[in-house]
């Protein structure tokens, strides 16, 4: 079955109280695991994150070393199955202090190869997002990193993506060349990911927060845990009604076909 991942991002902005609310109320709402972003502002080369104020935001958002082990912590007396998306070595290196089961490789890192080739040693599971990367780029994902290991996850890099330029129908053709395939789903709403569905998913990650109103561009398309709890009873809707129950009547039917069915008169 689809599992569901609730990407909080840097949505609580550095703060540990509202990052442990997001994670708390993604879980009770039916995310099957939550994720945060490890990043390092130093480590930003420049940009125009320099001059609109970006950067500033990034050094708040920051989840050191000591917030993310007790973020951690937290998850785990929670039982909450959490992890994170992670821009380089030096964040994939402070990551594996804690674990090593899951990390995920974000769309603007897909091409760091040097980035891909430590994880694929280091991780025993990899999902890594396609957005912003040619077809043949893809496919060098799959060459670098163990396909037993790996999760592509379909992804267009626009916030918030349109309708326009979902482009569902790509997840067919990915599935051709791995085994494992997700949607990354930034299209605002659930509307995107229930369609998505059809194409027996093995993830469907949100950008997920409990306020639209807080600060930060993502909160302003990302899923409130309303949505968060329809989402998922899409998914269990569509688990039960993908099983095939055989090609004759089913026990549901037996009343109407016992007495109904024939009950007009020539």
């Amino acid at each position: 079955m689809t599992k569901i991942i609730a990407e909080i991002g840097w949505n609580h902005m550095g703060d540990l109280k509202l990052a442990k609310k997001m994670m708390l109320s993604a879980k009770k709402n039916g995310a099957d695991l939550v994720k945060t972003q490890i990043f390092d502002p130093k480590t930003l080369k420049p940009g125009p994150w320099d001059h609109d104020g970006r950067r500033k935001i990034y050094d708040k958002a920051m989840l050191d070393s000591n917030k993310y082990k007790k973020l951690i912590e937290f998850a785990k007396k929670q039982k909450i199955n959490f992890f994170s998306s992670i821009m380089n070595i030096s964040g994939a290196k402070m990551v594996l202090k804690y674990q090593n089961n899951l990390i995920k490789i974000p769309s603007t890192e897909n091409t760091n190869y040097a980035l891909l080739k430590f994880c694929n040693k280091k991780f025993k599971k990899i999902i890594v997002s396609t957005g912003t990367a040619t077809f043949k780029e893809i496919k060098k994902i799959g060459k670098i990193i163990n396909k037993k290991k790996l999760v592509i996850l379909h992804c267009t890099s626009s916030y918030p993506c349109l309708a326009t330029d979902v482009n569902l129908p790509k997840i067919k053709l990915l599935k051709k060349y791995f085994k494992k395939v997700g949607f990354s789903d930034h299209s605002f709403g659930i509307e995107a990911s229930v369609l998505g569905l059809s194409y027996n998913l093995e993830y469907v990650e949100k950008h997920f927060t409990i306020n639209r109103k807080l600060p930060g561009r993502d909160n302003k398309f990302a899923i409130l845990p309303s949505d968060l709890k329809n989402l998922k009873r899409f998914i269990n809707f569509s688990k039960e009604a993908n099983k095939f129950r055989g090609m004759n009547f089913l026990k549901s039917e037996k009343e109407v076909r016992s007495i109904y069915r024939g009950r007009w008169s020539i």
